[in-house]
């Protein structure tokens, strides 16, 4: 099997893969005193100090929660109090989830966010929290956040930003990006599920509020017993680089286009390693499961569905009418080589000719 679905889950990298297993040689409770609790409390709060410095926050202001969604979820309860909320047309079920009555915020045909409807919309009404991804899931494409969030800060707005599918490929700073909190997510980067951090921005603490509430761990923050070495493993995948893949990335849409497929967003800045792939008149479902049967892993849209696949909420808010039904995503893993792609050119050109064949 050629996988191709990193954006669902990277592999698992060696060496989250080490830190899980010797993390497992501790059985303390991190808010234990006793000598056990205090061993794995040291590798809670290194792993911390070594996530925040990865994406350029503080220890204090990162909270451990299980995953990318909460993450999400928690921003929106954390900040959302008493304001409008404002999302990206294009934003992950996560976010549309937690917010289902917010408003949305139009995105171009390439499927980058519109700045100057932004500043409309946080001019119109009491202040609001923004909630813009940093790189959308499905195609790819990079948000201007250090923009959106220099607007945000002219309205008194609150900016929440999904780095999930961002995360591991491509250098963060979430200082310089000015949000007031950013998702993160172990499994999208290459470390065990079960784990993600909200990194949360210097004083927005005393707005915040606990979506669980606990024992106190957290700082209060979030309840429950964190899983330690879950934990060990994110941050050692996040410590992890992930080589350039845009050249392997190109030669995929190569293949792709010559055989009739269109690349979507692909006039937009976008993560190296994604590309939404639309091939015209034939359903996506078609696609993904004749890909599957030549030994290539692939998705329609986000993993995220129950197994579904349906029309992409990405593809519809970016315009591109019935090819929201016709497209896949290819998203490399950070192990990813020429074979992979050389395998994938192969079935996908099989799978375009079968497919696009005129009737007899």
């Amino acid at each position: 099997m050629t996988y191709l679905d990193a954006n669902a889950a990277e592999p698992l990298r060696p060496a989250a893969r080490a830190a899980v297993a010797a993390a497992l040689e501790e059985t303390g409770n991190p808010a234990s005193v006793h000598a056990a609790g205090r061993a794995a409390r040291r590798i809670l709060e290194g792993a911390r100090e070594r996530i925040a410095a990865r994406f350029g926050g503080r220890p204090a202001e990162l909270i451990f929660v299980s995953g990318g969604t909460e993450a999400d979820a928690l921003a929106l309860h954390a900040f959302g109090a008493g304001r409008r909320i404002i999302i990206g047309a294009t934003e992950h079920d996560a976010i549309r989830a937690a917010a289902p009555e917010a408003t949305r915020l139009p995105v171009d045909r390439n499927g980058i966010a519109d700045l100057e409807c932004l500043a409309r919309l946080l001019g119109e009404g009491p202040p609001a929290l923004v909630a813009l991804m940093l790189a959308n899931n499905e195609t790819g494409v990079l948000h201007p956040i250090e923009e959106a969030a220099a607007i945000g800060r002219r309205f008194g707005a609150f900016l929440h930003v999904d780095a999930v599918a961002a995360a591991g490929r491509g250098g963060i700073d979430f200082a310089r990006l000015g949000a007031t909190s950013l998702a993160i997510s172990s499994h999208k980067l290459g470390g065990p599920a079960g784990a993600g951090a909200l990194l949360i921005a210097p004083g927005a603490a005393e707005h915040f509020r606990p979506l669980i509430e606990g024992g106190g761990q957290e700082r209060g923050r979030r309840g429950g017993t964190p899983p330690v070495a879950v934990i060990a493993g994110f941050a050692a995948a996040a410590a992890e680089e992930t080589l350039a893949l845009a050249c392997l990335r190109d030669q995929a849409e190569r293949a792709a286009v010559g055989a009739g497929a269109i690349v979507c967003g692909g006039g937009a800045p976008r993560l190296s390693n994604t590309t939404s792939l639309a091939l015209p008149g034939i359903k996506a479902e078609t696609q993904v499961m004749a890909l599957d049967l030549a030994g290539v892993a692939v998705s329609a849209g986000a993993a995220c569905s129950s197994g579904k696949v349906s029309e992409s909420h990405v593809l519809r808010a970016m315009g591109l009418g019935k090819l929201a039904g016709e497209a896949i995503r290819v998203s490399l893993p950070w192990n990813a080589t020429g074979a992979d792609i050389e395998h994938f050119a192969s079935a996908y050109q099989g799978m375009a000719r079968r497919l696009l064949r005129p009737a007899a």
